[in-house]
C-alpha cells in the first residue's frame, strides 16, 4: 500500500472522519467533566482504538484493558489537550504508549487467529486459502519487528498518518520516524522472502 492510499485505507477501515471543530468542542466538554460527552467520545473512538490495539499487541486478552486505560487517561487529562493538535493523534498516542508499556514484560506466545487474519470470504476456496496464508505471513512478520518499528508501520499504512503526525504521536523527530520506517520495510521484505521460501 502506498502512502497516497491512506484515505482509501481509512475508508476501508470504516473510520469516521469527524469535523475538527466538532472534536475540539467535544474534548472541551470532556475537560469540563461532561460524562455524556465522554461517552460520545468513547463510542466514537472505540472501534478505531480496538483495531489499532489488536494489531499492535496481537494479544486479545490485553486489548480491553489497554483501551480502557487509554480512555481513562483521556478523561483525566482532557484539560491538557493542545487545541492546535489533532485529537486523534493525541488519543492514538496515548494508546500507543499504553500498549508499549503493556508489552514490555510479556513474553508469552502470540495468538495468530487464522480466521481473523483471513478477512471476508473470497470467491473460491483456493483463492481464500492463498489470501489467508499471505495475511498470516504478514501478521507474523509484523510481530517480528520491534514495537517501535511496528508502530510506524501500523500508523502509516493502517491508520493513514503522515510522518509529521507520527512524530507527534510517538514523540520523536521526523527523521527518527523515517529511519524506523526504512529499517521496518527492509526487515519485512527479508522476513516475507524467507517465509515464502519456507512455504515453497
Amino acid at each position: 500500500m502506498s502512502r497516497g492510499e491512506h484515505t482509501e485505507a481509512k475508508a476501508r477501515a470504516g473510520h469516521r472522519l469527524p469535523d475538527a471543530a466538532d472534536e475540539i468542542a467535544l474534548i472541551g466538554q470532556v475537560a469540563g467533566g461532561d460524562m455524556t460527552a465522554f461517552e460520545t467520545l468513547f463510542r466514537r473512538y472505540y472501534p478505531r482504538l480496538r483495531r489499532f490495539l489488536e494489531r499492535m499487541t496481537r494479544r486479545p486478552q490485553l486489548v480491553d484493558e489497554i483501551l480502557n486505560d487509554t480512555m481513562l487517561v483521556v478523561w483525566r487529562k482532557a484539560h491538557t489537550f493542545n487545541l492546535r493538535s489533532k485529537l486523534s493523534t493525541w488519543i492514538i498516542g496515548i494508546a500507543l504508549r499504553r500498549s508499549l508499556k503493556a508489552l514490555e514484560h510479556i513474553d508469552d506466545a502470540i495468538d495468530f487467529d487464522a480466521d481473523a487474519a483471513a478477512g471476508p470470504a473470497e470467491s473460491g476456496p483456493e483463492e481464500s486459502l492463498l489470501r489467508q496464508e499471505m495475511r498470516m505471513r504478514l501478521s507474523q512478520a509484523l510481530m517480528s519487528l520491534s514495537p517501535e518499528q511496528r508502530a510506524v508501520i501500523e500508523l502509516t499504512y493502517y491508520e493513514g498518518y503522515t510522518y509529521r503526525e507520527i512524530a507527534a504521536i510517538v514523540g520523536c523527530p521526523i527523521d527518527t520516524v523515517k529511519t524506523r520506517m526504512f529499517h521496518a520495510r527492509r526487515r519485512l521484505k527479508s522476513l516475507l522472502a524467507d517465509r515464502g521460501k519456507e512455504a515453497a
